[in-house]
């Protein structure tokens, strides 16, 4: 059954006023600068040079703001005649040298005036700043998802530019572990890239196990999305929480088989997306095995469980390219959910996920300019190299030789380390900045004295573990009360580590109840920063919060 069978009477798309894209107003003849920070008037047709400015400077503004590029849609006084339109689009055109951009038709409306004799027009474009040296805009994307809902094998279809075989064969390309390869479910955090040029076609080479095939993949690429292949089944869910948290994914594919329903671990990876507000996009697999009673089934499921009240999703089932296009627009505010529909056999709406990949962008504020921060994930040793750690970089920038505290240690204390080498997606560059995920070589460092929760900071910053802190917690779920020295396990970024309530500002909590609540930690201090968000969980027990207070002192234990 297709997806238009659907009744969208109740789906309500977010206003483009509500997104972060502008839309292009009547012409203003101010000559002072404008004020990018808010919606700029701007002029398309025949503009003067100071209109020929502000439109280079709203431009500008607007690639910056989404590093390095932006969806700008051509929309003034409600539309334009063909002739007016076609004008403007030259205009628009006309600034690709000035900037060193792509510009990208993406769609057009039309608007039938009052009278119903004339069509006003609209167009969207894409406008991309061309590859500078070594960098490329980076999009991390988590897939989670049931287990056998399809994860493996969607992103060995879209990572390798192949179909499956209806056995499993695109997804055995992906596995890291002979384990995973024999019984067919991931077991450990995977991760995969996806490479997009200006123009936004598909960057690929066959075998994504090879290092130089990374790394040529990431030369000819403007924009890299990376998947976190994240396990489905239920005893490997403390490793899909810590590739949520530790990774700091900019958005979520929950994966949905449609011959088997929203069951299993759904909710739960569905949940864990929602307390961390990530943004959710939905892909139901395997259509093209699905009964079409089974397949309206779980659409109905679905589309309940996202306009429940705990959820608050506004579902848009995806089928043409003007839908993913008003979805990417429109997916900034995080209510919106895109549904598409799958076949990794036939390919039947692949390319539809690939354009809506193609137009995401990141949400990781790129801080540059503050001292530098790194979160460790990952530790290897690398015959020849050394000790080699990796992370996502939260701001600031790092590059090589660099010296950077290390910690903190078992006992708090932080060690100063020099950077020898720097890889991003296994291509060596010069430098590392706020928002990128890279690799790091370490000199004079034995990876026993690592562990996955450690930071790298700027000698500019005062490095400070805390044994104790205070957030602000949400009870999701416990089966009874919650009360002082109950203890669970946090995860917060790439930290993993067992906490005790220590105080409450209530006597005590029970599901749905909200708490200041002082936790600390019960084997060593953490590097922790206000507003970080963490989940708090043990058993079925669930709750998440927010960071409010950092570097208390614990309470003293009595004798």
């Amino acid at each position: 059954m297709e997806t238009k069978d659907i009744n969208l009477n109740d789906v309500v798309v977010a206003d483009d006023k509500n997104s972060k894209i502008h839309n292009l107003f009547a012409p203003n003849e101010l000559n002072q600068k404008p004020d990018l920070n808010e919606n700029v008037k701007v002029n398309w047709l025949e503009p003067n040079e100071v209109q020929l400015e502000r439109l280079k400077l709203y431009l500008e503004g607007e690639l910056k703001k989404f590093n390095g590029e932006a969806v700008v849609s051509i929309d003034q006084n409600n539309g334009l005649t063909i002739d007016e339109i076609n004008s403007a689009e030259k205009t628009l055109f006309s600034f690709e040298q000035q900037l060193d951009a792509a510009i990208v038709f993406l769609k057009e409306n039309k608007i039938q005036t009052e009278n119903g004799k004339a069509e006003k027009i609209t167009r969207d474009y894409i406008v991309r700043a061309k590859k500078a040296s070594d960098d490329f805009i980076e999009v991390r994307v988590a897939v989670v998802g049931n287990v056998d809902s399809g994860k493996s094998t969607m992103l060995g279809v879209l990572t390798h530019g192949i179909l499956d075989n209806g056995r499993g064969e695109a997804r055995t390309r992906l596995f890291r572990h002979k384990h995973e390869i024999e019984s067919g479910r991931t077991s450990s955090v995977g991760n995969d890239i996806l490479g997009f040029d200006s123009h936004g076609n598909v960057v690929r080479n066959a075998n994504l196990h090879s290092t130089k095939d990374w790394e040529e993949i990431c030369q000819k690429s403007n924009k890299v999305i990376t998947f976190v292949d994240l396990a489905g089944h239920e005893k490997y869910l403390k490793t899909t929480v810590f590739g949520m948290t530790g990774h700091a994914p900019d958005y979520c594919m929950l994966m949905v088989g449609s011959n088997m329903g929203a069951v299993g671990m759904t909710k739960e990876h569905l949940g864990l997306a929602l307390a961390l507000n990530i943004p959710v996009f939905i892909i139901m697999t395997k259509i093209d095995m699905c009964p079409p009673n089974v397949l309206q089934d779980t659409i109905k499921v679905l589309l309940k469980i996202l306009k429940s009240p705990g959820c608050r999703k506004l579902p848009y089932p995806v089928t043409t390219s003007d839908d993913v296009v008003t979805c990417a627009k429109n997916f900034t505010s995080q209510r919106l959910c895109p549904i598409f529909q799958v076949s990794n056999v036939s390919g039947k709406n692949i390319d539809l996920v690939k354009m809506f990949l193609n137009l995401l962008h990141s949400r990781m504020e790129h801080r540059k300019n503050e001292p530098a921060e790194f979160q460790i994930d990952e530790i290897f040793s690398v015959p020849g190299v050394g000790t080699v750690i990796s992370g996502t970089c939260y701001k600031g920038k790092i590059q090589l030789n660099d010296t950077m505290q290390l910690g903190p240690d078992l006992i708090g204390h932080f060690k100063n380390v020099v950077i020898k080498g720097i890889h991003r997606k296994r291509m060596p560059v010069k430098e590392c900045a706020g928002g990128q995920t890279a690799s790091f070589a370490l000199k004079k460092i034995k990876r026993s004295e690592l562990r996955k929760g450690m930071v790298l900071l700027s000698e500019k910053m005062e490095a400070v573990a805390s044994w104790a802190f205070e957030a602000e917690i949400l009870i999701l779920h416990h089966p009874t009360t919650i009360s002082v020295n109950y203890q669970a396990m946090v995860h917060c970024g790439s930290i993993r580590q067992t906490a005790t309530i220590l105080e409450m500002s209530v006597e005590h909590l029970r599901t749905g109840d909200k708490a200041l609540v002082k936790l600390g930690f019960i084997k060593n201090p953490e590097y922790l920063r206000l507003g970080l968000k963490l989940i708090f969980r043990e058993g079925r027990t669930k709750a998440i919060g927010t960071i409010t207070k950092v570097n208390l002192s614990p309470t003293p234990k009595l004798d």
